[in-house]
């Protein structure tokens, strides 16, 4: 998780306690788009609510707040507890040996169902085998549609 993540986290826990911050990202150096949710759902209002919140963060960026998606990003332990069952898409920040490349092939991104997450890793059953990914080494992952 980002520290603007984090920054932003702390100052919706008090004005909007209910609001888990999936994911805060910048994006082409310009746009921060912040991914919510909500126990009840993610409303226009809500995002509105969360968006103003976040107003001295406009002078920066260009604001977007939105709901996850079908594809949501997974960020935290959590997440991918909550998943697991499910398939994603991993993305790590360096490459990877393959499970089950006998010739050593590595790779950035691992596709599959989330089979385990601990507070350290996540553990893909992805095409060749079962990977563990520890979060320190992923650069982004998100829900896959089914």
């Amino acid at each position: 998780m980002s520290a603007l993540q984090a920054q932003i986290e702390e100052r919706l826990a008090t004005s909007e306690p209910d609001v888990e911050v999936l994911l805060a990202e910048v994006v082409s150096g310009h746009t921060l788009r912040v991914f919510v949710d909500h126990p009840d759902g993610v409303t226009l209002d809500l995002c509105e609510r969360v968006t103003a919140q976040l107003g001295d963060l406009r002078e920066r960026y260009a604001l977007e707040v939105s709901s996850p998606g079908a594809q949501r990003p997974l960020t935290k332990p959590n997440h991918f507890r909550r998943y697991v069952g499910r398939r994603a898409r991993v993305r790590t920040r360096e490459p990877r040996p393959v499970a089950g490349s006998a010739q050593g092939k590595c790779a950035h991104s691992f596709t599959g169902e989330l089979v385990g997450a601990t507070d350290e890793a996540v553990t893909l059953a992805a095409e060749g085998g079962v990977i563990a990914i520890p979060y320190s080494e992923i650069r982004r992952s998100n829900l896959i549609e089914e």
